[in-house]
């Protein structure tokens, strides 16, 4: 790893000094997001966005310096902003409000979820073009089927108008599938938002991958029901705990410095 410039390393002390232990932790969560999400190959250059709210009364977020390549991405560079998107602590960098439309109505309808990860993988745009949308043809399927939504394209995610709509078809679910568009996943923590694109991302591909061969075999609809208590039992009652810590000693070795 690169040593730190002075500008650097002077930039780091400032946003450390003015946020609380709990903010920095988050901080740390979300910029190992983005970069597990590049690791991952599910980055669109610098086009999409992973949000977090920062714990506390005031609807206050952490959201992705835009321009930097989630790569790119730290601790300190990310942007802290209030619900309209207006900066909070003074940043060099750039923010796109027009990206926080999807994930500023999504924060205020759950008040459950701290996270809210974005992609537009390809093959998560695929699968969101298929009208059949998401097929019980895998395992992975069978744990997002159990709390997927869809809502339908309206162009791209500008206006404030189209906000009520996403907030009505995400309902209490954490995967949405955003038609001809991509994926979305909520969570109560970061680990959580990962770990749920990491199974809607396999089981885009796994069928993306499956319909290029023969007849498809589908999973029994009663195998569907009770998946909550399947995925705890799975994850020992960790649920992405059980595989955020690896994950991070992944980043360790591949991506160092995101906790900068």
């Amino acid at each position: 790893m690169n040593a730190l410039t002075s500008a650097e390393a002077q930039q780091i002390r400032q946003v450390r000094d003015q946020v609380s232990d709990e903010e920095w932790q988050l901080r740390v969560d979300l910029a190992a997001c983005y970069r597990l999400v590049a690791l991952y190959g599910w980055s669109d250059l610098v086009f999409t966005h992973i949000s977090a709210r920062i714990p506390g009364p005031e609807h206050h977020f952490l959201i992705n310096p835009y321009g930097l390549m989630f790569d790119e991405i730290t601790a300190s560079s990310l942007v802290k902003v209030d619900m309209a998107c207006n900066k909070l602590i003074d940043s060099p960098y750039p923010v796109n409000p027009a990206g926080f439309v999807i994930h500023s109505c999504i924060h205020a309808a759950r008040e459950d979820v701290q996270c809210v990860l974005h992609t537009h993988s390809r093959a998560g745009v695929a699968v969101s073009a298929q009208k059949c949308g998401v097929l019980p043809i895998s395992q992975q399927s069978t744990f997002v089927l159990a709390s997927l939504a869809y809502h339908d394209y309206e162009g791209v995610a500008v206006r404030d108008d189209e906000q009520p709509r996403l907030q009505q078809d995400l309902g209490g679910n954490n995967y949405l599938m955003l038609r001809n568009h991509g994926l979305l996943t909520v969570g109560k923590t970061v680990a959580d938002a990962f770990l749920h694109m990491y199974t809607f991302e396999n089981a885009c591909r796994i069928q993306i991958d499956a319909q290029a061969g023969g007849e498809l075999v589908q999973v029994n609809p009663q195998i569907l029901q009770g998946l909550t208590q399947v995925m705890k039992k799975v994850t020992t009652g960790l649920g992405a705990n059980i595989a955020w810590p690896a994950l991070l000693r992944k980043l360790d070795r591949e991506s160092p410095g995101y906790a900068q």
